[in-house]
């Protein structure tokens, strides 16, 4: 494993995108336990895009101008649904005792696969970024490109970990100020409005 897939890839999971807001949210919102379960949940979502760039599916996705619009549009409606449900849920972001209801750990674990599994860009990605690192005349290039999966895996789910944890420490801080809660739910709202909006532009 080189130290350029090592870098290379820090940097995409660094950067802020939808799993990033979601982890986020989860940490500021519910605690560290929600943040991990979070980022566990986004990295789930990795492994069917895994799945697809190992088996040729990517390639078929890549080829089908339809195919990817509609995984785009779902994408699309997902990331806007995220943002009417932050607005709207204000137990997430409770005031009162200072601890909101908890949510089942299965359900975060849900929404954050879908985060990630509605995203054609992922699959792309995959598709574009795995092969650079398979050397020509590598034996046995899937076993590789497994682990080469596996390795972007545990990076993202620490990585989004950390996210998280962060996020979880500055609660305490800002969860016993309502209107910082309120700015706070209208800002991750608008950041899913936005990676919504953005994917719904995106193009293959």
């Amino acid at each position: 494993m080189s130290v350029a897939f090592l870098v290379t890839t820090l940097i995409v999971v660094a950067t802020p995108g939808t799993g990033v807001v979601y982890t986020l949210a989860a940490g500021l919102s519910r605690g560290r336990r929600a943040s991990v379960v979070a980022a566990l949940g986004c990295t789930l979502g990795i492994v069917p895009h895994m799945i697809a760039t190992i088996t040729g599916l990517a390639a078929v996705l890549h080829a089908s101008a339809a195919a990817f619009q509609v995984l785009k549009l779902l994408g699309v409606a997902y990331l806007l649904f995220m943002a009417w449900a932050t607005l709207r849920d204000r137990d997430a972001l409770a005031v009162g005792e200072g601890r909101a209801e908890p949510r089942p750990a299965a359900r975060v674990i849900a929404s954050g696969a879908l985060t990630n599994l509605l995203n054609p860009k992922l699959t792309l990605f995959f598709f574009a970024f795995l092969p650079q690192f398979v050397p020509a005349g590598t034996p046995s290039p899937v076993a590789r490109m497994l682990m080469l999966s596996a390795v972007f895996m545990a990076v993202t789910f620490a990585v989004f970990s950390a996210y998280g944890i962060l996020a979880a420490t500055m609660r305490e801080q800002v969860i016993s100020r309502p209107r910082v809660m309120t700015w706070i739910r209208r800002v991750f709202a608008g950041s899913f409005a936005a990676l919504g909006a953005h994917l719904a532009t995106a193009s293959r």
